[in-house]
């Protein structure tokens, strides 16, 4: 199957980035180099990429899509929570831009290798990339179902997916693994249908989408390593460099806005304090007041970059 992925709010990345001649670009999410093959061009004949992704599929297609810029391209295996050490392995230097897009390609969502869709029968598993090499990551979601407790089951699915039903939820999946395992997400989809109310299953989001989201997120770390990423991208771009992030959901969305509102600030002490004493310096200049969100036109040869939120700031 070939490897699909519409890369979203491309031209406002590029546009409020205004990547330059010369410049080095970090993609820790490079997919299957759309976003990263527009940067190349404007960041040629001498701007250098190291792109990041734990996909095999998408690596790929990206040394395919972007085989021209093949002297200028360094592309990785691996989690952009890592990239601190994949730079210093490569000796990838002077980073100006930094960019991630933390949604899945059509292709991810489509495949029915890992099951991180509901939209058809697929091993529940959920981990992007595997086993990592030094044995992170082996967690499924099928051993969370089917070994974690039902409050744990309940917290996950309820801080992660912001799942009203959560309660619900996991007391059935509890119910249900009593029987048999649950091993597919077809499983999980029919248990879910059978405890939430009939108007829930009839909105626009489909009643699936939260706890899929939730166990995804905890699966993969999702949070915690953008939480881990985000002061480590700060520390290593050079001064007047740019951080430049996509995120889909609202918990993603909230971990960048407050990292950047943080960082745009002289003092972070508490409010009740009546003298600074943090001695925080402000690093980052936001350059989107608030998130830049796909236009309709957009979303109507794309849907999924409806939920799409694009923030940008620059190191000063």
């Amino acid at each position: 199957m070939p490897y699909f992925h519409i890369p979203v709010l491309s031209k406002e990345v590029i546009e409020i980035v205004d990547p330059m001649p010369g410049e080095n670009l970090v993609d820790g999410t490079l997919g299957g180099g759309g976003h990263a093959g527009l940067f190349l061009e404007k960041i040629s004949p001498d701007g250098k990429l190291l792109g990041i992704d734990l996909d095999d599929e998408a690596l790929s297609e990206s040394r395919k899509s972007l085989g021209k810029y093949s002297d200028r391209i360094i592309l990785k295996k691996g989690n952009f929570v890592d990239f601190v050490n994949i730079v210093k392995e490569h000796n990838f230097q002077n980073i100006n831009i930094f960019f991630l897009d933390l949604g899945f390609s059509s292709q991810q969502l489509k495949s029915n290798s890992v099951g991180i869709s509901f939209l058809k029968e697929a091993p529940l598993d959920m981990r992007i990339g595997g086993i990592s090499e030094d044995g992170d990551n082996k967690i499924s979601a099928e051993d969370i179902v089917n070994n974690y407790k039902e409050e744990k089951i309940k917290l996950i699915i309820k801080e992660y997916g912001e799942e009203r039903y959560a309660t619900l939820i996991a007391r059935e999946i509890i119910k249900v693994r009593k029987e048999s395992r649950i091993v597919n997400t077809q499983q999980l989809v029919d248990l879910i249908s059978k405890v939430v109310p009939e108007k829930y299953k009839k909105q626009k989001i489909h009643f699936a989408t939260k706890t899929f989201q939730a166990l995804r997120i905890a699966v993969n770390s999702e949070l915690e390593n953008l939480e881990i990423v985000l002061p480590q991208i700060l520390d290593n771009i050079e001064t007047g460099g740019r951080i430049a992030i996509i995120s889909f959901h609202s918990l993603e969305d909230r971990i960048v806005k407050r990292f950047f509102q943080k960082e745009s600030k002289d003092c972070i002490c508490d409010l009740k304090v009546p003298v600074c004493n943090c001695g925080h310096k402000k690093r980052l200049e936001i350059l989107t007041k608030k998130p830049i969100q796909a236009k309709e036109k957009e979303i109507l040869s794309n849907s999924r970059a409806r939920s799409a939120k694009l923030r940008i700031a620059k190191k000063i």
